[in-house]
Parts: structure tokens; C-alpha cells; sequence
């Protein structure tokens, strides 16, 4: 199926979707990168490209509850790499390239309004040909991170400038409840060390995308 035309989405990025499904084989794709880059918008773009065959299942999803963080002294850095189910966000991600023609497979979401993961919100359905997964952790080496990037087709690295994504880091943070010094001492405390973490896995990405529209 041709893409839509999106303006927002690079040429370069569609035709090489384009090249991925051109078998009619499901493809799952990961979008990589850190706070703030745009990911998820970037993955919104695509998935409108591709509107009819494509999906995004976020790796935010796999968040663990804020009843577990505070159990396990973890709550001020959250959105730190053990502060996810990895194992559980691989599991899924088995499950999508498996998927049976006669199953629906259900995915995690999370919900900003309340910083909390909801089980079971994202259908995945059987005729789905693009699956876009978009997190920080897609490309890290340690703990049960390195089972994700072999069952991706392909992943591509979202970059941005830093000052345009510490900003969009801070008023979101501002957003959804905290105060602009609050939102601004969080991202250099707990979003920015995350940022230089994931930086280093740039490199094991197949596409770098400069992604400055979001």
C-alpha cells in the first residue's frame, strides 16, 4: 500500500518503510532515542504514513507501577532503565513477530495524566504489516535490554537538538503537574543522565533521523 504524503516525515524515511514491507511480511520497527527527542511523534508521523498497515506500541508501557518504584526506593529516578519491565517489553515484542493470523495481541500503555501503566490499552490485530516501537532503551547492552534489538527489523536513532529537547522536557513536566523549577531541576537530575545513556547507543542504530519538527 503507497504511504499518504507527510510532510513532517523525511522521503528518505518512507521509502526505506517502503523497502521494509516490500515482502508483505510483518516488519517491526524501533524508534530509539532520548527524553524528549520527539519519538513518539515521529512514530505518530509514520504510523499516518502508513495509515491502514501500521501501529505504534510505545516501550513505555512496560513503566513499572509507582506502588513498585516506591517499593523499591526507585520513584525519584524514574525513567531509568531498571525502572522498567524489559523482560516483559521482549516478551511482547516475541509475541508480535509470532503473532498468529487469528490473535489479537495486547500491549501496555502508559498514561501521562496519571504516570501510570494500564495493561491490556493497545490492540495489536493480526493485519497489521508495520509495528513502531518507540522507547529510550531499544539499543542498550545490559540487563535484559540486549534480547530487544535482535527482534527489531530495524532501528533508527531520533536526534535533536539538545536545547529544543530539554525545553520540550521542561514544559512537559510543567504540563502535567510540576513547577517550572521542579520540571527544570528533574530533567538535569533524572532525564539528562537517562539522555547521555542513551546517546552512547547511537552508534547501533541503522538510520540516525534528525527530527526537529515535533
Amino acid at each position: 500500500m503507497p504511504p499518504v504524503s507527510t510532510p513532517n516525515v523525511p522521503d528518505a524515511c518512507l521509502a526505506r518503510v517502503r523497502a521494509l514491507l516490500h515482502d508483505g511480511q510483518r516488519k517491526l520497527l524501533g524508534l530509539v532515542g532520548p527524553p524528549g527527542a520527539g519519538k513518539s511523534t515521529f512514530a505518530e508521523a509514520l504510523r499516518a504514513a502508513f495509515d491502514g498497515v501500521a501501529q505504534v506500541v510505545p516501550m513505555d508501557g512496560f513503566h513499572l507501577a509507582n506502588v513498585e518504584l516506591q517499593r523499591l526506593g526507585r520513584s525519584h529516578r524514574k525513567g531509568a532503565p531498571d525502572t522498567f519491565d524489559s523482560a516483559g517489553y521482549a516478551a511482547l515484542l516475541q509475541r508480535l513477530r509470532s503473532q498468529r493470523p487469528d490473535e489479537i495481541v495486547y500491549a501496555p500503555e502508559f498514561r501521562r495524566e496519571i504516570e501510570e501503566p494500564i495493561a491490556g490499552a493497545i490492540p495489536v490485530f493480526p493485519r497489521t504489516q508495520l509495528v513502531i516501537t518507540e522507547g529510550n532503551y531499544l539499543l542498550l547492552d545490559h540487563g535484559h535490554w540486549p534480547a530487544v534489538a535482535p527482534l527489531l527489523d530495524e532501528v533508527w536513532y531520533v536526534d535533536v537538538d539538545d536545547a529544543l529537547r530539554q525545553e520540550r522536557l521542561t514544559r512537559r513536566h510543567e504540563q502535567f503537574g510540576r513547577s517550572r523549577q521542579e520540571a527544570i531541576d528533574w530533567v538535569a537530575n533524572t532525564d539528562e543522565p537517562n539522555a547521555q545513556r542513551i546517546a552512547a547507543t547511537r552508534h547501533r542504530a541503522q538510520l540516525v533521523v534528525r527530527w526537529d519538527s515535533a
